[in-house]
């Protein structure tokens, strides 16, 4: 890789999120706890919730740099193949819904970053390094190839989302992180979930917080604009 592919940030710190799924009760939350802090998003701004246009337009006036997900690229596309009928039907909605700046946003978001933190290089994509939008990673299925990643993208550092399952796996090599869900959390947990990123003598550390917010509010939204009611109701569980 050419050294000009890779972005320098400033900052010694970066908050990371993902799957922010139209979740505007739950951004909220994150971004006020984290305000003044760089943010990246690793994807699935839109989708499941009911407030698309409000999330895009969030992360937009914030100056998030957003990565595009599976839902974005449904949202965008109309391509729900992949999706069972429930998330197809949210799908459909979502792209009724947002305004035509909004998906000309969407359509415009990298499927990868590479970036440097301190000293560290490192590489953000929704998915995998494989498979940016749609492949599933979760160490108990994919920690044998943790650090192949690293080695073959010369990285310090891999951040990835799509899981909902927010995990730090230290590697010889570096490290692998997904800092978990903002919006529809999957873990048991319901709290919103994000990760702060920090540059380190000799590397890089990830540390993960949750954060309340108002999911009742963002559940009846859901469940107002005539969504499957499963959106809703997984907010009171984390699942």
């Amino acid at each position: 890789m050419e050294s000009s592919s890779w972005n320098p940030l400033r900052a010694e710190s970066v908050v990371v999120v993902s799957d922010v799924h139209s979740n505007l009760e739950a951004l909220q939350a994150v971004l006020s706890r984290t305000s003044g802090m760089e943010v990246y998003c690793l994807g699935d701004l839109v989708g499941y919730g009911a407030n698309p246009n409000e999330v895009v337009d969030e992360l937009r006036d914030r100056g998030v740099r957003a990565l595009m997900g599976n839902h974005d690229y449904a949202a965008v596309t109309g391509e729900t193949g992949m999706f069972n009928a429930r998330a197809a039907m949210g799908v459909k909605w979502t792209t009724d819904a947002l305004t035509e700046p909004n998906l000309k946003y969407l359509r415009s978001l990298p499927r990868e970053l590479r970036l440097q933190l301190g000293g560290a290089k490192g590489y953000f994509a929704h998915g995998s390094p494989e498979d940016n939008l749609w492949e599933y990673v979760d160490p108990r299925t994919h920690g044998q190839l943790f650090g192949q990643y690293l080695k073959k993208l010369q990285i310090r550092f891999l951040g990835l989302g799509h899981t909902h399952i927010p995990f730090v796996n230290i590697e010889a090599g570096g490290m692998v992180f997904n800092p978990g869900s903002v919006g529809q959390p999957r873990d048991g947990d319901r709290r919103a979930s994000y990760a702060v990123l920090s540059a380190t003598v000799g590397g890089v550390k990830v540390d993960n917080f949750r954060v309340e917010y108002d999911y009742e509010a963002a559940a009846s939204k859901i469940r107002a604009v005539g969504l499957p009611g499963q959106f809703a109701d997984r907010l009171s569980l984390g699942t």
